[in-house]
């Protein structure tokens, strides 16, 4: 039997504004992945993308990751489109 490969996904999600894209950021960086989930996620933000990289050893964990993650990512957004754009360009609440 031969060793498995990582199985790596990368997905770039587009938002409107640069500000957008930053409260997406910030919500969905502090879900980490359980250590039993055998997935390790990176979040990284560029101007109004987020880009997501998964990756793992089963092609079934990454899938589960990347499913989890599209259901925040789905969460996030809706919750963003009923409280409208942002007023301004930085939180400012602390």
């Amino acid at each position: 039997m031969c060793a498995a490969a990582n199985i790596e996904v990368s997905i770039k999600i587009p938002f409107p504004t640069k500000r957008e894209a930053e409260i997406a950021y910030d919500v969905l960086r502090v879900d980490s992945e359980p250590k039993r989930s055998f997935v390790h996620k990176t979040i990284t933000l560029e101007e109004n993308h987020l880009l997501l990289r998964l990756g793992g050893e089963q092609a079934k964990n990454v899938r589960v990751g990347v499913t989890s993650f599209c259901e925040l990512l789905l969460l996030c957004c809706e919750t963003l489109d009923q409280f409208g754009p942002p007023k301004s360009d930085r939180y400012e609440h602390y």
